[in-house]
């Protein structure tokens, strides 16, 4: 077991009604705030008006900017931090999914300064400033309301990337797990597969730490156990609750604490298609994981065995707890090959040569080049 320091800022407030102290909460940081929104899902469901509410009863000057997409792209980020630093804002409010709190991370780390955002993906500068970050989370899945990392798509280089610092905290976020009855089933099912993904790469991580197997194993059981009837009962607060508070606890850290690190290879194979296809990220990850797990069968054996056993109940070999988990993944309805998303001239050629640009890696299992074609006629 290794020695970790662990410290997590985040102040989480969850359940019904938590929303009534947005406003106090935000002036706690002043008083003019950057509303980061998605394309249009809060306003159709009236989130929008409610959010605008709580500010202006709480004396706040609120300034806009929406349409973040599903896969965030840096000119979005940019054009936001311009209103931003235009309008002297205090802080940053991402309302959405994970994109969203992802962008706005960038974004309140962009307006203190004068460079290109893409210049802290490209290691040109680390981050020394930031405006606080305020979260109000609408989609269960990335964990990103309680931790530092962001992933943004810079389609002129070709490549979707992420970014950490402990700036990168949102100081609050907002979990009402009602704010999340309106996500469709296919997203509602991608979270799921997203939050038991961020588990998995801590498993496949390096280092040995029982206990943080143990709630990796915990928080996939869960996922598991509340995520199939979940997608035949949209509306059901309690299982919503159940996979909000999952997805919070499978990238807060505490899965990786006492390991060296995580392994974060199929995250990055996946990202490559969310680049390339606007593939969802959490269908991107249920095609890459079985592929992956398939390629590093022989080095990766006795673990893959021993979390498909964990996760079915039965004594499994690494060849059945890979059919195991791929089945799995099909019961939640998300694709476990590319072909099933119908995506129109997917090219082989043009996966591995963004996975040569983008540098694809895992930080435990090491992914060669050599082995980015096979990756892929693995989960073509």
């Amino acid at each position: 077991m290794e020695n970790f320091t662990s410290c997590n800022p985040t102040t989480i407030h969850f359940g019904k009604g938590v929303l009534s102290n947005l406003g106090p909460t935000l002036n706690l940081f002043g008083n003019r705030v950057l509303l980061v929104s998605g394309q249009s899902s809060i306003k159709r469901s009236g989130l929008h008006g409610r959010i605008l509410k709580y500010l202006n009863d709480s004396g706040l000057t609120v300034f806009e900017y929406d349409g973040i997409c599903s896969n965030p792209l840096i000119e979005d980020v940019e054009a936001a931090a311009v209103v931003g630093r235009k309008n002297q804002v205090d802080m940053v409010l991402a309302v959405g999914g994970g994109s969203v709190v992802d962008s706005a991370k960038v974004i309140a780390l962009t307006i203190p300064v004068s460079h290109p955002a893409w210049d802290f993906f490209a290691g040109k500068v680390t981050p020394n400033q930031g405006l606080p970050i305020i979260a109000v989370l609408t989609l269960a899945a990335t964990g990103s309301e309680m931790n530092p990392y962001a992933v943004v798509s810079n389609r002129e280089v070709k490549l979707k990337a992420a970014v950490s610092s402990p700036l990168s905290y949102p100081k609050h976020s907002f979990l009402d797990p009602e704010l999340t009855l309106t996500v469709p089933q296919d997203y509602t099912a991608y979270g799921i597969a997203d939050l038991i993904a961020h588990c998995m790469e801590a498993w496949f991580g390096a280092g040995d730490c029982p206990m943080s197997d143990k709630l990796i194993l915990g928080i996939i059981k869960e996922a598991m156990e509340a995520g199939p009837p979940l997608l035949t009962d949209l509306q059901n607060y309690d299982l919503r609750a159940r996979i909000m508070y999952a997805a919070t606890l499978a990238l807060n850290g505490i899965t990786m604490q006492g390991k060296v690190s995580g392994d974060w290879g199929v995250h990055a194979s996946g990202h490559i298609l969310s680049l390339l296809y606007d593939v969802p990220h959490g269908a991107s990850l249920t095609i890459v994981y079985p592929a992956w797990m398939r390629l590093f069968k022989d080095q990766a054996g006795d673990r893959i065995a021993k979390l498909g056993s964990g996760m079915s109940g039965k004594m499994l070999d690494a060849d059945q707890a890979i059919d195991w988990i791929e089945d799995f993944f099909l019961s939640l309805d998300c694709p476990v090959k590319l072909r099933d998303l119908n995506v129109p001239n997917p090219s082989v050629d043009d996966i591995v040569e963004a996975m040569k640009i983008g540098k694809v890696n895992g930080m435990n299992m090491e992914l060669a080049p050599e082995y980015y074609p096979k990756l892929v006629e693995l989960y073509y």
